[in-house]
């Protein structure tokens, strides 16, 4: 047996020894006042960089986990990633939360959505993991986040705000939905309040609607009437939350998502189910035929124009975790071996070029030969891609948000 077969003991032992490496490597993320610093290629924490939101969140995530898997000595970083968030981080002015704090104090401009759906879900699973404050996060982080950034009428969030909640951008964001959709989920997961999974839907139909438009490659950005943006960023094709193109990545991670939402709505052998699941694999199949070694060399190209061809071909590792994660998820789903070829493929791909060895963790971002780059990733910011990359798979119910999966059945 391979260990890079799933559903194998050596497959299993493989994610566990990696999940074991994650926890302890990111273990020296908070600042003294609780924000997550930004972690080096060894995880040393580099402090002349800004302590975002949107990481500090995730690290909050990840070590919620952790905690209820049993992991010793992590409760008092979910701790200190809630106090950040509660203080140094929170615009207690304006309300909302600052995009980070740099060296020197002073906070980063705007508000964002990415940043703000993000607190949502390290409340949701904080709360999970029974730590103090978390339930009075979450309530906070839902009630600002229904003022500014959702749009009942549209059904769709929208994206930034200046620092001062006044002036609101016209651009509008897929990204900032997508995990807008993560978060959702979750917090209908953890509280049973299933508002929060029929705006999700919301969300997902209008997607839906514009991969379909559009060959199944997702359009990332739009404007302030929601009218697709298909040449922004042509000029600069590698920001790292704005890039040119089609992501592959994102229809990817949006596959997995509409598939948990699909079960978690109608049970997982419904014919509605079943007919997600087949636009799941249409985003899943489009992605992986665009990006997987398309110029030659394995792994998955960052972007690619709207026909196909690859723009950037930097790979980034949170692409690899989100198509571990759905290659495992539609395998439970279909059965069909195509995935467990995927999967084997990818594991493969993952411990021989982006697994550091070394170091631990996962290279943030490589160019087509395997070497690390750091023009858009540098070192290994967090470990929220990874670590759930070594979950999901193993995630038996795929309705189920992963934190409260761990918390409910603690199985995986």
């Amino acid at each position: 047996m391979s260990k890079y077969e799933y559903h194998t003991v050596e497959n299993r032992a493989f994610l566990r020894e990696m999940g074991d490496d994650l926890v302890n490597f990111g273990r020296r993320f908070p600042s003294p006042q609780g924000g997550s610093y930004y972690l080096g290629d060894d995880g040393t924490p580099w402090k002349e960089r800004p302590r975002e939101t949107w990481i500090t969140c995730r690290m909050c995530h990840v070590y919620s986990m952790a905690h209820m898997l049993g992991y010793a000595d992590c409760a008092p970083l979910v701790d200190a990633a809630l106090h950040g968030l509660q203080t140094e981080l929170k615009d207690t002015v304006h309300g909302g939360w600052y995009a980070g704090i740099s060296a020197d104090g002073t906070h980063l401009p705007m508000k964002q959505c990415y940043a703000h759906a993000f607190v949502i879900l390290a409340a949701s699973s904080a709360l999970l993991a029974k730590r103090p404050g978390a339930r009075e996060l979450l309530d906070e982080a839902l009630e600002v986040y229904d003022r500014y950034f959702w749009r009942e009428d549209e059904g769709l969030a929208v994206d930034t705000w200046d620092t001062e909640f006044v002036t609101l951008d016209a651009y509008r964001g897929i990204n900032a939905n997508m995990h807008t959709v993560e978060a959702f989920l979750a917090v209908a997961d953890a509280t049973g309040d299933a508002t929060y999974r029929k705006r999700a839907e919301r969300i997902i139909t209008h997607v839906i609607k514009w991969a379909r438009d559009n060959n199944w490659r997702i359009p990332e950005h739009f404007n302030d009437a929601w009218e697709p943006q298909l040449e922004l960023n042509k000029e600069r094709p590698d920001d790292p939350f704005k890039p040119y193109g089609a992501t592959p990545g994102h229809g990817i991670e949006w596959a997995r998502l509409i598939t948990q939402w699909a079960v978690s709505t109608y049970g997982q052998e419904s014919e509605s189910t079943k007919d997600y699941v087949k636009i799941a694999e249409k985003l899943y199949r489009r992605a992986m035929e665009d990006g997987w070694h398309a110029d030659g060399a394995d792994g998955i190209c960052y972007t690619t124009g709207w026909d196909g061809t690859p723009v950037v071909h930097d790979r980034m590792h949170w692409t690899l975790a989100e198509a571990i994660n759905t290659a495992s998820v539609l395998y439970e789903m279909t059965e069909d071996a195509h995935y467990l070829e995927d999967y084997e493929m990818l594991m493969a791909y993952l411990d021989t070029v982006v697994l550091d060895h070394t170091n631990g963790s996962w290279y943030h971002q490589m160019d087509a030969a395997g070497a690390v780059m750091d023009t858009v990733w540098p070192g290994k910011s967090d470990l929220y891609h990874a670590y759930q990359a070594t979950l999901i798979p193993y995630n038996e119910h795929v309705g189920v948000s992963i934190a409260t999966a761990i918390a409910k059945y603690h199985k995986l």
